[in-house]
């Protein structure tokens, strides 16, 4: 039974957002695969720097295919915003499942286990501050899977909340009237 209203702004966000779901899920594979291949550990910062960047080419995507071109900076802001929620907990489910049926530990103890190698190399000054990093990674260790979960989302929606600020601004654009 097909209708004829339009779709919205909040359905493509979740379009879009699957897709950066999905992406976010692919690189986050690399992150504990980069413990032990080390330029897997590059590709998942490369990745993740081109984060911002594939938000942008969805926003213009959005912008030139259903907004006519033309789009305000609070709709792309919001578009964004939604994605990158949308995003989020998509990662969510794959971050949940990660932690707690295939860690058991892993990240946390490799990140321990590089802290204390660079602690035993550092200078005085710096044995104080990596201190404070390895109890970090202590309190975090301690988290359960849900906890990490729920802390890893609203990571998530916070930096997209920043990203979308100047993605909306970039993005926008309206039509010159005279």
């Amino acid at each position: 039974m097909p209708t004829d209203k339009p779709i919205t702004l909040q359905e493509h966000a979740m379009r879009f957002g699957t897709f950066m779901g999905i992406f976010w899920i692919f690189k986050f594979i690399f992150l504990p695969l980069g413990f032990t291949i080390p330029l897997l550990q590059l590709l998942f910062v490369l990745l993740t720097l081109f984060v911002p960047v594939l938000g942008y080419i969805y926003v213009r995507k959005f912008r030139n295919t259903y907004c006519n071109g033309e789009i305000s900076f609070f709709r792309a802001f919001l578009f964004t915003l939604y994605m990158y929620l949308f995003a989020a907990l998509l990662a969510a489910v794959a971050h949940y499942v990660y932690f707690r049926f295939i860690d058991q530990g892993f990240l946390a103890d490799s990140y321990l286990q590089q802290l204390e190698s660079i602690k035993a190399s550092a200078q005085s000054e710096m044995v104080s501050s990596i201190d404070q990093l390895i109890q970090a990674f202590d309190t975090i260790s301690s988290l359960t899977p849900l906890q990490l979960t729920f802390q890893l989302i609203f990571q998530n929606i916070f930096y997209g909340i920043l990203l979308a600020i100047p993605t909306g601004l970039v993005a926008m654009k309206q039509k010159k009237r005279f």
